[in-house]
């Protein structure tokens, strides 16, 4: 039997990259998958995906940024499904890759806005359902940027901070409701988002891979088992870690 049968998962940030691969994971584990995302076309993209290969799947589109779209999200997710027994807050925005740091006082509020209201606007709803299973499991999506400095992204580097010091701070207070709270802190990963910022990059892409022990970037599937992990029981003595996933970049 497969691991997630019988369990709902709801990933936001679903129509690409990370939160898609993360999406058929659970769906190839028995999950029922809640897809997520502003995209609304790159959203059912993936529930085809997962169907396709034959999983079950359903898509709502939300903006994270948006507390009453987030509340909409979860009405429907539970209406339709039952229950959530899984989540992943992978929603996120990095948009500011620049020769030197931008000192913005608008793309700051925007960054925090998706990458840390949008995770806290989710959490606030997943505790609250999650109570009243019972049980539980929630993963937010961080960053290497949440563990060391980048130099050129003050603002994103602080709201993935703010997403480990989240996830901690919860996963203190919720274990004991039998709610485990982790944070995923991926490394340069091979998506569309980390392409757009080759060309700002001297070398581009031979020049990130250098940099890395493992001299190659990751690929969104191995994130996303990441996340289906710290989700099983297989990691049930897991509780408020940021697990980092970045072929050793943050330990040279």
């Amino acid at each position: 039997m497969a691991e997630f049968t019988g369990k709902v998962a709801l990933v936001t940030g679903a129509a690409a990259g990370i939160g898609r691969a993360t999406a058929k994971a659970f769906a190839a584990q028995g999950a029922r998958v809640v897809v997520s995302d502003v995209n609304v076309h790159g959203g059912r993209e993936t529930v085809a995906q997962i169907k396709e290969q034959g999983g079950t799947a359903l898509f709502v589109a939300c903006d994270v940024g948006d507390t009453k779209a987030v509340d909409a999200l979860f009405d429907q997710a539970v209406h339709d499904c039952g229950r959530i027994d899984c989540a992943i807050n992978n929603a996120g925005v990095d948009i500011e890759m620049q020769p030197e740091p931008r000192w913005d006082p608008e793309l700051f509020d925007r960054i925090f806005a998706i990458n840390v209201r949008g995770v806290y606007h989710c959490m606030r709803r997943e505790v609250e359902h999650m109570r009243t299973l019972g049980a539980g499991a929630i993963v937010n999506l961080a960053s290497f940027a949440a563990i060391a400095g980048v130099p050129n992204k003050p603002a994103y580097t602080a709201s993935k901070h703010a997403v480990l010091g989240l996830t901690r701070s919860a996963a203190l207070f919720y274990a004991q409701h039998n709610i485990r709270i982790n944070a995923l802190c991926p490394g340069s990963v091979n998506t569309a988002i980390i392409h757009a910022n080759f060309a700002i990059i001297p070398g581009g892409e031979a020049t990130l891979n250098a940099a890395n022990p493992a001299r190659r970037m990751a690929e969104p599937e191995e994130i996303a088992e990441g996340a289906v992990w710290l989700c099983s029981p297989r990691s049930r003595y897991v509780v408020g870690h940021g697990l980092v996933i970045d072929g050793g970049q943050s330990v040279q």
